[in-house]
């Protein structure tokens, strides 16, 4: 559902004209340049060299897991798609499968369940994703009419919102919660269908428009003739594009590109992020290598489904060039994470980012386990779910040192 993550920065002297500033290279060859422009600042990285890793390390194993094959209820996990933790060390998993929002304490051990199946305040028909909210509270939304609930640290109900001017455009009008931040903001985007375009808002706390960001690169689609009809489907390897709160900044972008634009609350553009990165035209194996990614994706195709599928993917106009990154987060300290793309005909055993500096300038790579998705990057440790070798889901707390 959502993948979200103090290091020391490095001294910016300005020139008597404000028109560039170099970072110089430090000692893991790395290299920052930033420079201004019509108030605009522009801050050019190089890449980390290949096989250097920052100093920041996961442990080996997580300090806490949650959930298992056959015990008590709330240990047994059914699409827990989401999990934030209280500033006491408590950890809210979202298990929507049963529109639960499950309390563990440090230790893993149950400790209270919120909310629940229901049309009632505090209750849940389509429990989707849960946030950290101002006065460590918890912000939950769900469909069908993309509701918001607040819930208080102690798991009492406070109230329910939705986005103002919602209700009055149809469901294909509507703008969809993204993330939220601890000061109340919550990041709203909309892509219309059949466009390769999106809108992105920054909301405030009770569902007004505090900012709007313009329209942005979205999905590259295609629309595939089938005898008599059209098929609305997604290039291979084509772009994807990626929204994030990035401290009091909005952070947008696409995979086609390693490019981010971050904007202020009121809509200006305040600083644009770049790496370098040099792009490649996919092989016939990386496109082979997709198709069967696609496909393992939606394993419900089965007999003739399976195969018209399979065709419809093969059938598909594939990118001029593979993606420059997979996916962003940021991280409690306000380091912006950028996932390295990962060739899917030559995996790696882990996850790599690229992490900048609250400022824009890169700090070096870091790995995370592989079989982990993060819902949140804390100041020392992370948090997200996983898969047992049975199946079995899990929400893990890794231990995050960060030193250099």
């Amino acid at each position: 559902m959502k993948e979200r993550l103090a290091a020391i920065v490095a001294g910016v002297v300005a020139a008597a004209t404000a028109a560039c500033q170099g970072g110089g290279d430090d000692p893991a060859g790395l290299h920052s340049e930033v420079r201004d422009s019509a108030g605009i600042r522009i801050v050019e990285n190089a890449a980390p060299p290949e096989g250097s890793r920052l100093g920041w390390t996961i442990g080996p194993e997580p300090t806490v897991s949650i959930g298992v094959l056959d015990g008590e209820g709330p240990y047994m996990l059914y699409r827990a798609y989401d999990a934030t933790m209280l500033s006491d060390g408590r950890i809210v998993v979202a298990n929507t499968g049963t529109q639960e929002l499950r309390v563990f304490d440090r230790s893993g051990t149950h400790v209270a369940t919120w909310a629940g199946a229901g049309q009632g305040p505090g209750e849940f028909t389509d429990l989707s994703q849960i946030e950290p909210w101002p006065g460590d509270s918890i912000l939950a939304w769900y469909g069908p009419q993309l509701g918001f609930s607040v819930f208080g640290p102690d798991g009492n109900h406070g109230r329910n919102f939705v986005f103002v001017d919602q209700g009055r455009v149809s469901p294909m009008q509507r703008f969809w919660p993204a993330a939220a931040g601890r000061d109340g903001s919550i990041l709203a985007r909309h892509m219309p269908e059949a466009a390769d375009t999106m809108v992105v808002q920054l909301r405030g706390r009770d569902g007004e428009v505090v900012g709007s960001f313009g329209t942005h690169p979205g999905y590259e689609w295609h629309l595939l003739a089938e005898g008599d009809r059209s098929i609305l489907i997604r290039k291979s390897l084509g772009r994807e594009p990626v929204a994030a709160l990035w401290g009091d900044l909005v952070v947008i972008g696409h995979t086609g590109r390693y490019e981010l634009k971050a904007f202020a609350g009121d809509g200006t553009l305040a600083r644009i992020v770049r790496r370098d990165h040099a792009l490649r035209v996919p092989t016939a194996a990386e496109v082979s290598a997709y198709v069967d990614t696609e496909m393992d994706r939606n394993r419900w195709a089965t007999g003739s489904e399976a195969v018209t599928l399979r065709r419809r993917f093969e059938a598909v106009p594939v990118a001029d060039h593979l993606p420059a990154f997979t996916s962003i987060m940021t991280d409690a300290l306000g380091h912006l994470w950028v996932e390295e793309y990962e060739s899917p005909a030559d995996p790696r055993p882990v996850r790599l980012w690229t992490v900048f500096d609250p400022d824009g300038r890169v700090l070096g790579l870091v790995e995370t386990p592989k079989g982990l998705t993060i819902d949140e990057v804390g100041e020392d440790y992370i948090l997200g779910g996983a898969l047992s070798d049975l199946d079995v889901e899990m929400v893990q707390v890794w231990p995050l040192v960060r030193s250099r």
